[in-house]
């Protein structure tokens, strides 16, 4: 699968994209990402990407005149609601992204992710080129790189052959709508005082799933409520 991330701060992504899973799964030829400067599709020697909101208002707002060149380069001939190619923008206003939408985007050939700042971006971008606008929480931050790195990652470990275990990536949270991961233990089994549960260690694999089914509900209630009652 072939990623673009679009954003005013190129050099950001040398740290999130340089360790782990995505790493490995890129010197793998597993995954094609690339990082495109917004800047590169101005017009004037300044190489202006924003200005003031029409109307009035605080901030400055991403322009829709480079935004919409650089899709159009990066992705030629695409249409808007092109099945295989997608443009997503990141932003505060956006739907929320979550294990569902992952696994939509895995399925992609190419997946373009724009980072908005500021104020946010030209609603024109909204209206007439993108496929969707999506958030990753209900919070404000300063722009769209970080969200973009986390959606890459969810998107990535779906990927087939970037997870070492095929099943990681089915046996997690969210996996099973409405449902958290299961607690999880490893060794030692006594670590002052609290002991792993002993149905883990005794090799029952149908009451083991059984203790995991009802363990992952019960902490499902305790740290997410709202996922039973959806």
């Amino acid at each position: 699968m072939t990623f673009h991330i679009l954003t005013i701060f190129p050099d950001f992504f040398r740290g999130p994209l340089d360790y782990g899973i995505v790493e490995r799964a890129r010197r793998a030829g597993k995954l094609d990402i690339h990082i495109h400067d917004l800047r590169n599709w101005t017009q004037d020697r300044h190489r202006t990407v924003d200005d003031r909101p029409f109307g009035g208002g605080e901030g400055m707002l991403l322009k829709c005149e480079p935004i919409f060149d650089a899709v159009e380069s990066i992705l030629p001939g695409r249409q808007k609601g092109d099945p295989d190619r997608k443009v997503v923008l990141l932003s505060a206003s956006g739907r929320r992204f979550d294990q569902a939408l992952a696994r939509d985007y895995a399925g992609l050939q190419e997946l373009l992710l724009i980072c908005g700042r500021y104020e946010g971006v030209d609603e024109r971008v909204a209206q007439h080129l993108i496929d969707d606008e999506i958030s990753i929480g209900d919070y404000v931050l300063s722009g769209g790189e970080l969200p973009a790195a986390i959606v890459l990652d969810a998107v990535a470990r779906l990927q087939e052959g970037v997870l070492g275990n095929s099943d990681s990536s089915v046996n997690e949270s969210f996996s099973e709508p409405g449902l958290l991961d299961c607690p999880q233990y490893t060794r030692p089994e006594e670590f002052r005082g609290w002991k792993a549960p002993e149905v883990l260690l005794g090799g029952n694999h149908a009451h083991i799933r059984e203790w995991r089914k009802q363990a992952a509900r019960e902490k499902t209630a305790r740290l997410r409520p709202d996922l039973l009652n959806s």
